[in-house]
């Protein structure tokens, strides 16, 4: 008897948490936006530059060895558009051209007289990233997820004469996450994401430079590869 009373007592409690929780639970926005087989939007936001530098340590002929560092980071522009084809329930395939605006700072120091030299760098990337998108369960109008893939970015933004020369192409590796978030009319979705170059982007061809001293800054470095950081909300 007393186990029967259990019995009861625990269903009629699941009941009333069942209760409580559907009272609680939202009605869902856009319901079956996430069974289209594909959809368009456009994303706006903020990156960061760096790189990883590489240096020769060569020894000009008046006997200076230069070092270059990126001491800080400069916020810059992003807009792109994106396309999103569905996989399956928890896949898409997306493709989001982007083109970012920003710059970086360097500053050379020489090794004993600690002399330096600051240059300022501007990349304008045109970069085409192809994603495979993982989504999690959707929770009520929420639904977050991990992204990686590969990307291809052209500079369009080089201008010839400076210390530091970039090649124009480059190419990587990118992971993120982000969540979706179901509005009424559309869905918002705040997204962070590590973009990491594989290629070497120093020009080290510097035949337009007149000056021999202005390639001592390029001779100080065997290699570059870019890092970047990629914060934008995407409009779908």
């Amino acid at each position: 008897m007393a186990l029967k009373r259990l019995i009861i007592f625990t269903s009629l409690l699941c009941s009333m948490a069942i209760s409580g929780w559907a009272q609680k639970e939202k009605p869902k926005n856009q319901p079956y936006a996430d069974m289209k087989w594909y959809h368009l939007g456009f994303h706006l936001g903020m990156h960061t530059q760096d790189l990883i530098l590489t240096h020769t340590g060569a020894v000009t002929p008046d006997g200076e060895v230069w070092f270059a560092e990126i001491p800080s980071y400069n916020p810059g522009f992003t807009v792109g558009v994106l396309g999103d084809l569905y996989l399956n329930p928890y896949l898409n395939l997306r493709l989001t051209p982007t083109i970012h605006l920003g710059d970086k700072d360097f500053v050379f120091i020489e090794q004993t007289t600690k002399q330096k030299f600051r240059t300022n760098v501007r990349s304008n990337y045109l970069s085409i990233p192809l994603d495979l998108k993982y989504s999690a369960v959707r929770l009520n109008n929420y639904r977050p997820y991990l992204l990686g893939g590969v990307y291809t970015a052209f500079d369009i933004g080089r201008k010839k004469g400076t210390p530091v020369y970039q090649k124009n192409l480059d190419y990587g590796l990118e992971v993120g996450l982000g969540c979706n978030i179901y509005l009424p009319y559309f869905k918002l979705c705040p997204e962070i994401k590590f973009c990491f170059g594989l290629a070497d982007l120093l020009e080290k061809d510097r035949s337009e430079l007149t000056s021999e001293a202005d390639k001592k800054y390029t001779q100080a470095l065997s290699r570059m590869t870019s890092r970047m950081i990629v914060f934008t909300f995407n409009f779908e």
